[in-house]
């Protein structure tokens, strides 16, 4: 027995097959028999097509990040700045810096 060699498929291809697998009528081994694909792949394919179906119609993302408030973040890189250039001025008096500029 042979083994048939990998195959890519595109994702028009896999959109079809997907919306295939989810209209009535056809068991998913009917579908993987008529598209040439194995059961599980069908599967796999309908899986994120039902998860994701509502971003399709504007539905907020699942994996959007949440928006960064950008005056805290300068805020807190100003604070830091500043308590790295009094550390610095502290240790230096103190004799425990080495000037490396």
């Amino acid at each position: 027995m042979s083994r048939r060699p990998r195959r890519n498929h595109s994702p028009a291809f896999k959109a079809k097959v997907a919306l295939d697998a989810l209209k009535d009528g056809k068991t998913i081994a009917e579908i993987a028999t008529k598209h040439d694909v194995h059961p599980n792949q069908v599967t796999e394919w309908r899986r994120p097509l039902l998860e994701r179906a509502a971003e399709v119609f504007g539905g907020a993302s699942a994996n959007a990040e949440p928006a960064v408030d950008l005056k805290a973040l300068h805020a807190k890189i100003g604070q830091l700045a500043l308590e790295n250039d009094f550390l610095e001025g502290a240790l230096g008096k103190a004799g425990l810096l080495s000037v490396r500029r």
